[in-house]
């Protein structure tokens, strides 16, 4: 099982305290050593860093434990690899760009017989994964929905959710997708959010004895949403989406957790 994690936030921030207990499980803590990759949005712009070491290997890990990339919406992917080499091309997150905005998308699962043809399609995959095959088929689909320009966050959930349920019969598609502005999040085994808003505590690590107290690094105004296949902290309440739920994030909470 690959680990995903994500953040929505209503203002730019770091997500060094997540990323210092999520990288150890790529290699120290759990066996998931072939790959890893983590894409932070600032503006219109997004970096990407992706790496086919394991996260406990990669200096590319070490720089971006280091850099604080303050940011509203950050996927990051440890790849266990089920379908697919063992390669750059083939390391989550993967990036496209569609009506002017960069797009992120991570997967966790495997599935099975799915091979949409795809010679007219736009988005095309580069490596030979399951994962970017669903990612460009989601994101072909999106554009033939909506031709002539950017729809409404409600209109792409929609589509989103319509286009999720039919890869989804094909095996298990837990997923994290971004444009930068708002953060979809589909499970279909394991995923769990915690959203952290005022009044702020401390929180402790579950792979690192490490502590924080977010009331020292934040404003009574912030909402940091984090997401993860499994939950990063020990001390906090983690919400675990049911299967086959699919939540949009925006500023720092869910809209649509019922």
């Amino acid at each position: 099982m690959c680990q995903l994690l994500g953040m929505n936030c209503n203002v730019p921030t770091d997500i060094c305290f997540s990323f210092e207990g999520f990288h150890v499980r790529g290699g120290l803590t759990d066996h998931h050593r072939d790959g890893w990759g983590i894409a932070f949005f600032e503006g219109r712009g997004c970096h990407l860093f992706v790496d086919s070491k394991a996260t406990v290997e990669s200096p590319i890990a070490d720089l971006v434990r280091h850099y604080p990339i303050h940011s509203t919406n950050v996927i990051a992917h440890i790849r266990k690899a089920t379908k697919g080499r063992i390669a750059l091309e083939n390391s989550h997150p993967f990036r496209r760009e569609l009506w002017g905005r960069y797009w992120i998308f991570a997967h966790n699962g495997t599935l099975e017989h799915f091979d949409p043809p795809r010679p007219d399609d736009v988005f095309q995959p580069v490596g030979d994964t399951d994962s970017e095959r669903a990612f460009c088929y989601l994101l072909n689909a999106l554009r033939r929905a909506f031709p002539h320009g950017s729809p409404s966050r409600e209109q792409v959930y929609g589509v989103v959710e319509r286009i999720t349920a039919e890869i989804a019969e094909h095996g298990d598609f837990n997923y994290l997708l971004s444009d930068g502005d708002s953060l979809f999040a589909h499970c279909s085994t394991n995923l769990h959010f915690i959203t952290r808003k005022a009044p702020f505590g401390c929180a402790h690590l579950v792979d690192q004895d490490i502590t924080v107290d977010f009331s020292e690094l934040t404003t009574p105004n912030d909402k940091v949403t984090v997401i993860a296949t499994l939950p990063l902290t020990d001390n906090e309440i983690w919400t675990k989406l049911r299967r086959g739920q699919l939540v949009l994030f925006h500023d720092g909470e869910p809209l649509n957790v019922a």
